[in-house]
């Protein structure tokens, strides 16, 4: 059985406590028909623990990723004209305890940007009626959209309280707060699903379901933590300016991207050694 050896770390390949199993080693990677090192230092350690150089490529990290969201093309064509010239930023995945906040920073961010429209993705649709509420208590102009409402100049929020279209409402915000992530207890939500489809990241605080995804993207620019209504006002407002919500989302889309490039290699090495097998 064909044998890949993937993302091999140098770190990984001198752990303490495997240094008196060099025989091993070289043994068990003579096993392995070919290696994706993340560095160049890492291809060097396999080469010095006897791995040929024609078996080893240098791919960088394996990371987790996220591939575009579908749409329907007909509502983001309808979507894109009626919001033609207004900025626009997406509160998405909201638990019902974040959506007064959220609300509170809209209000806010309207005073920068009168003509800021909101669309408000409570984190399960059979909450539309607890975000319905919590908007008219705001005294805000709403659309719904589970009722296909349509939002004209003079509304302030679309209430997004359908599922299965985020693909659409991440394509139609440059800036996305991801939400499930400053009230405590829900570890946040996949903030990958946005960067893919080139909008900036705000977070909240509590992200512990991923983590990882959140620094990779905060080291690259590409996200930014917020902790109260106040923060996220701030920084909805100063990402309305185009060019800086542009910056982020390049970033944003570099890790996500760099990551699907080493999942493609990984899988083009499958599928041909796959069809190798079955041409012999």
């Amino acid at each position: 059985m064909p044998l890949f050896l993937v993302d091999a770390a140098e770190e990984d390949l001198e752990r303490r406590g495997m240094s008196w199993l060099p025989v091993l080693r070289r043994e068990t990677l003579a096993r392995f028909d070919a290696a994706l090192a993340r560095d160049a230092a890492a291809a060097q350690r396999l080469r010095r623990l006897g791995m040929p150089a024609e078996s080893i490529s240098v791919t960088g990290v394996l990371q987790e990723g996220s591939g575009p969201l579908p749409c329907d093309e007909d509502d983001l064509e309808r979507f894109s004209t009626i919001l033609a010239g207004r900025p626009v930023w997406l509160a998405a995945m909201t638990q019902p305890g974040e959506v007064p906040l959220v609300l509170q920073a809209h209000r806010a961010a309207l005073r920068m940007a009168h003509r800021l429209l909101l669309i408000l993705v409570p984190n399960h649709p059979v909450e539309g009626d607890t975000a319905a509420a919590a908007l008219e208590a705001a005294e805000l102009r709403f659309a719904r959209w589970s009722e296909r409402q349509i939002p004209d100049d003079a509304t302030q929020v679309l209430l997004a309280d359908t599922r299965g279209e985020m693909g659409l409402w991440y394509r139609l915000a440059p800036v996305t707060f991801v939400a499930s992530s400053i009230e405590p207890g829900h570890g946040g939500r996949d903030p990958y699903e946005a960067a893919a489809l080139g909008s900036a990241v705000i977070y909240g605080p509590n992200v512990s379901h991923h983590l990882d995804a959140y620094s990779r993207l905060v080291t690259a620019g590409a996200a930014r933590m917020v902790t109260d209504a106040a923060s996220l006002s701030s920084a909805v407002t100063n990402l309305t300016a185009p060019d800086r919500a542009a910056a982020m989302a390049e970033a944003a889309w570099s890790i996500v991207s760099a990551g699907a490039e080493v999942t493609d290699r990984i899988t083009d090495l499958v599928l041909d050694t796959l069809d190798l097998g079955q041409a012999a």
